[in-house]
């Protein structure tokens, strides 16, 4: 089996995500990595807060609490959500680590000897109230676009061009609010990106024509726009420092790396704060380092990170000249979008993840998710929609099924698997069905296609229910006890089969499904496309206990104050 290394998009620290932060990167991360692991493969899935950066020293601020404090509050904040939506992360690091620290130095010092890192002269904001570089976020004014008084000095919120803070009108600090600003110059350090830019486009030459056409077409954009060399330190209080030992006057201004120099790299620290938890047993090189031909790495992120880690990332590994592991399937999501206008952690419009558990479990939200992934194009989120599919795909194809099939087998023939008479030419037909569906179901996950793995899963579950309406149980057993049995032992291994296949989507639901059966040895892992031993796991005389209801259907009232509370189309 191979060995799977598995990251997704780092969650920015200054906030509770929304559901289209879930869908574009976490939860599709979670969902394949559940499946690799039920195949049988070696999986490490790893993420981490993305700690460093201007806005968490805002948010800090605004919070009024030291930065190193804030961000500890909000990493926990934040591991509670992705707890509650049942994310199997291996290990959950923070970007702010002494590991990430470390390994940041590193790649640092390398580059520099390699040549790829280069100290400039800049003209730059100075604050004397604050004495103090501003940062172009730490700079506030009037957009010279649009007018919007609080745009900042890289983008205006408002209207979203792109700014420098020399071109905002009245400009600010955003620390003291000071207007007395100067421009000074200053020292920085740069990536040369443009001396890497041949290795890069040739090693996305050697990748890109296995990724999704938004990941290629993103990668390919950019290089074919030139590699710019990058700054790639700030004056920030709070970062990865500067070492002293390779750059003693930057350190001792207080420079930082920026943050999208470090956050990448704390995919490789983050394995080695996993692996420093159980030295003895956790070897974190083993996963990035020389490990290219041992370990599959495939990512998973929204459009807007594409070209920091198909781009920028990479020139950063190749640049260190050490056998550092390169991602090879970049999985790039659209945006997932509510009532068609743009969620936003700074506007709160949108469904947050916290707010989403407060309302429903959380299954009922990976399934809708997965099963509207922003692979193809942009999905909007809607009430309704969202509704429907909960009513329709979850409360009457599978929770329905589930249900009247243990109840009604309780009711005629007690508390254990019935036995019946053996399968005819309904359960052969079934089984064909049934295979060929689990083999188009693991097509598409194989394929990373999310939506389709949904369709294939939604199908297998309307199998049983067409099964079920062709055999009628409640009328067959009028007549034929024995036949009404089979067909209940078949719907009961039917019922099985769904815990097993469905458990990457809806973890805790597929939990519950299998503990109705008392099988002393439940180990199935994965579903064999043989449908015969798929549907004879569940042996008669198994005892059952019929679960509470899987799925609550959704009332035009609960749609009602959903809309009330979050807001539709108006919104």
């Amino acid at each position: 089996m191979a060995r799977h290394l598995i990251t997704s998009a780092l969650p920015y620290i200054n906030g509770i995500k929304h559901l289209g932060n879930m869908v574009g990167s976490m939860l599709p991360a979670d969902v394949y990595s559940r499946y690799l692991r039920q195949r049988g493969h070696d999986v490490l899935y790893i993420c981490a807060t993305d700690e460093h950066g201007t806005p968490a020293e805002l948010a800090a601020k605004e919070q009024g609490l030291p930065v190193a404090e804030f961000c500890a509050q909000a990493h926990d904040a934040q591991k509670a959500v992705y707890d509650g939506f049942a994310l199997a992360f291996d290990y959950f690091g923070r970007s702010s680590s002494p590991e990430n620290r470390e390994i940041t130095q590193h790649f640092a010092r390398k580059l520099n000897e390699n040549g790829f890192i280069e100290e400039r002269a800049i003209r730059q904001v100075y604050s004397p109230a604050d004495g103090r570089f501003l940062p172009d976020r730490y700079v506030e004014g009037t957009c010279p676009h649009c007018g919007y008084d609080k745009a900042r000095g890289d983008q205006c919120e408002n209207c979203t061009r792109v700014l420098d803070p020399t071109d905002l009108i009245n400009p600010r600090s955003a620390i003291s609010g000071s207007t007395d600003l100067e421009v000074r110059e200053t020292k920085h350090l740069f990536l040369l990106q443009s001396k890497l830019q041949h290795e890069v486009e040739q090693w996305v030459a050697r990748h890109e024509a296995d990724w999704p056409q938004l990941a290629s077409s993103i990668a390919r954009k950019w290089l074919n726009e030139g590699l710019h060399d990058r700054a790639i330190t700030r004056d920030l209080d709070w970062g990865v420092p500067v070492p002293a030992d390779t750059w003693p006057e930057l350190a001792a201004e207080g420079k930082v790396f920026y943050v999208w120099f470090d956050a990448p790299i704390e995919y490789i620290g983050a394995t080695k704060e996993w692996a420093d938890q159980d030295p003895e047993n956790r070897d974190w090189k083993a996963w990035w380092y020389d490990a290219d031909e041992t370990v599959r790495y495939t990512e998973f992120m929204a459009k807007d990170n594409v070209p920091f880690h198909t781009v920028m990332f990479p020139a950063t590994e190749l640049g260190v000249r050490e056998p550092w592991k390169k991602v090879d399937y970049v999985k790039a999501f659209n945006w997932l979008t509510y009532y068609g206008g743009k969620f936003s952690t700074s506007q709160k419009r949108g469904v947050f993840t916290d707010q989403a558990l407060d309302i429903l479990p959380a299954d009922y939200w990976r399934y809708f998710l997965i099963a509207n992934a922003p692979e193809s194009d942009d999905s909007s989120f809607t009430w309704e929609h969202f509704t429907a599919t909960v009513n329709k795909d979850l409360a009457d194809t599978l929770g329905n099924f589930v249900n009247r099939v243990l109840s009604f087998s309780k009711k005629r023939f007690g508390e254990e698997v019935p036995a019946g008479g053996e399968p005819g030419e309904a359960e052969a037909r079934l089984g064909e069905e049934i295979a060929r569906l689990l083999a188009e179901y693991e097509e598409q996950m194989e394929a990373l296609q999310f939506r389709k793995a949904a369709a294939a899963l939604r199908a297998l579950w309307s199998a049983g229910n067409s099964y079920l309406e062709e055999k009628a149980p409640w009328l067959e057993i009028k007549t034929n006890k024995e036949g009404a049995a089979l067909t209940l032992r078949t719907a009961m291994n039917l019922i099985h089969l769904y815990a097993v296949v469905s458990e990457p989507f809806i973890p805790a639901t597929a939990k519950t499904m299998r503990e109705a059966f008392s099988l002393a040895d439940d180990t199935a892992s994965w579903v064999s496309r043989d449908a015969a031993k798929a549907l004879t796991s569940v042996p008669a005389g198994t005892p059952f206990t019929v679960p509470p209801v899987l799925f609550a259907k959704l009332t035009d009232e609960d749609l009602a104050a959903y809309k009330e509370r979050f807001g539709g189309e108006e919104a």
